[in-house]
């Protein structure tokens, strides 16, 4: 599975707003059917949450894609 890193500058991001914003969903509706599906897991497990907070070292995976998120280090 293949890992992209984001670096989130807000203290966390909801579930279904991480999938468009990475680009994951084209849509909002396509992002909350997904997660609805359980087609969506986070740290591992299926998430069936689409309003789930992810924060600095959450894991999001979705067809066959891996992403990894984090708080800016001190120089970014």
């Amino acid at each position: 599975m293949n890992d992209i890193h984001i670096i989130l500058h807000t203290e966390w991001i909801k579930l279904d707003q991480f999938l468009k914003f990475s680009g994951a969903a084209e849509s909002g509706g396509q992002a909350k059917e997904a997660v609805q599906q359980g087609l969506v897991s986070v740290n591992g497990e299926i998430c069936l949450v689409r309003g789930k907070k992810l924060r600095d070292g959450d894991r999001v995976g979705f067809q066959g894609q891996s992403w990894s998120i984090s708080a800016p280090r001190a120089d970014e």
